[in-house]
């Protein structure tokens, strides 16, 4: 069993790295930082006659990095009640993937795999984070990805995670159900 965690944070050690950090200890994970790639938002054209484009950016790279793994962890700030652009700009671009001949598996190698997402924000995360629970669960259902959990923690400013009892604990009960 291998897992990917995909960061969506800009904030170098901030809480949703800390908590997930807490998830992933004495794992075997691959770590990848979306904020160290260059991914392009997606120029919509699933109903061009001539499809998607190539994109000269980093994307491609992510999902190579990605696919091999069984186990995804979707771990990003909570922005405006939902997940970070440069995440949503790295799944949207999914649907470039899908029409990709280069990738003509993509789909039912994303059915494969299991994810969680962590999320941690500073304005009730427990409910106002559910919608963007929803959308992640939305998501999953339409590549085939089986949602396995989430942790929705709370904390504003660096460091107010490890004041969320609620999210360690379901950090650490995590981490040995990834074990």
């Amino acid at each position: 069993m291998s897992i990917a965690v995909i960061y969506g944070g800009n904030r170098p050690d901030g809480n949703v790295e800390t908590l997930t950090k807490l998830v992933t200890q004495g794992l075997m994970v691959e770590e990848i930082y979306l904020k160290d790639y260059s991914i392009e938002p997606i120029i919509d054209k699933r109903h061009a006659e001539e499809g998607f484009s190539d994109v000269n950016d980093d994307y491609n790279a992510v999902i190579d990095r990605i696919l091999p793994h069984d186990i995804l962890i979707f771990s990003t700030p909570i922005y405006w009640y939902s997940m970070t652009g440069i995440m949503k700009n790295f799944i949207d671009r999914w649907s470039q993937s899908l029409r990709d001949p280069n990738y003509p598996d993509f789909k039912a190698l994303m059915s494969s795999k299991k994810a969680y997402v962590i999320a941690v924000g500073g304005d009730e995360p427990s409910i106002k984070g559910l919608p963007m629970i929803q959308q992640f669960q939305h998501i999953f259902d339409f590549v085939g990805t089986t949602f396995a959990g989430y942790i929705l923690g709370e904390g504003n400013k660096p460091g107010d995670i490890v004041q969320d009892l609620k999210a360690i604990s379901a950090a650490e009960h995590l981490r040995k159900e990834l074990q």
